[in-house]
């Protein structure tokens, strides 16, 4: 093995992922197997037919998909049990499964806030409890939770989405440092715009997006796969001193001023 493969081996590391058949974590588990992770796909719809599975088995990717309402603790429970019981380990959590809505501020219902802060924040909560708790017990893991380029400063149109992932971003930073000598490792994510089909119909009209691409210096949106390197990065022995990092991959939305 050379130098540059060592320095960012994966090889039979296992990875659980919620999230994990969403559009950008789909990626992000498909990237890490070709790297040689072992994959747990976590999520409340399990397609076995969507593109994530096709392309897991295609790869001839050592995966298991569990069923999860990450706003329940005991399916973290069940799930850990589960992992342990096919893989005897667990390595690496990537908390990333979210939702979002457009719904003006004054029509935000309660039950639609309670549905996107329990699938962000709590279900980031419970992963790091359940999983969490797991590698302190073993003495080593890592920890990815996804922030967002709304975390701070808030995004508009997503008053709900944007106050969890400033949650997410906190929890982040608060664990880091709790479990930083106990080498259980929490950093997070702040992807920029990586837009769905389903936000350029609700969140994207031309008006928005000049807005975005205006204050993106590159001038583009971001494309799945350019999230892998600094996953790989995160998940590895390479990053070893790096702990309550919020890292931005946003084309440079976030150094922009004027």
């Amino acid at each position: 093995m050379n130098y540059i493969n060592r320095l960012f081996d994966l090889k039979e590391k296992v990875v659980a992922i919620t999230g994990g058949s969403g559009y950008l974590c789909s990626n992000l588990a498909v990237g890490l197997s070709k790297v040689g992770c072992k994959i747990i796909i976590l999520d409340k719809n399990i397609n076995k037919n969507s593109k994530v599975f096709i392309d897991l088995k295609n790869n001839k990717a050592d995966f298991i998909a569990i069923k999860i309402d990450v706003s329940k603790k005991n399916e973290f429970k069940i799930s850990l049990n589960k992992i342990l019981k096919k893989y005897n380990k667990l390595d690496i959590l990537i908390n990333g499964a979210g939702i979002n809505a457009p719904t003006s501020f004054m029509d935000i219902t309660e039950a639609e806030w309670d549905l996107i802060f329990n699938t962000h924040l709590k279900g980031t909560l419970f992963g790091c409890q359940v999983f969490g708790g797991y590698m302190l017990k073993k003495g080593n893991g890592c920890i990815i939770n996804f922030s967002s380029a709304s975390a701070n400063p808030p995004l508009s149109k997503a008053y709900a989405y944007s106050a969890a992932k400033a949650g997410i971003n906190n929890l982040s930073q608060n664990l880091a440092r709790e479990w930083a000598k106990k080498n259980v490792r929490v950093n997070a994510l702040r992807p920029g715009f990586f837009p769905t089909d389903w936000s350029k119909k609700n969140f994207l009209d031309k008006k928005r997006i000049n807005a975005i691409l205006n204050h993106t210096p590159m001038g583009r949106f971001g494309k799945p796969n350019e999230l892998l390197g600094a996953v790989i990065w995160l998940c590895s022995d390479s990053s070893s001193f790096v702990t309550g990092a919020e890292i931005p991959i946003d084309g440079g939305f976030s150094s922009m001023s004027i």
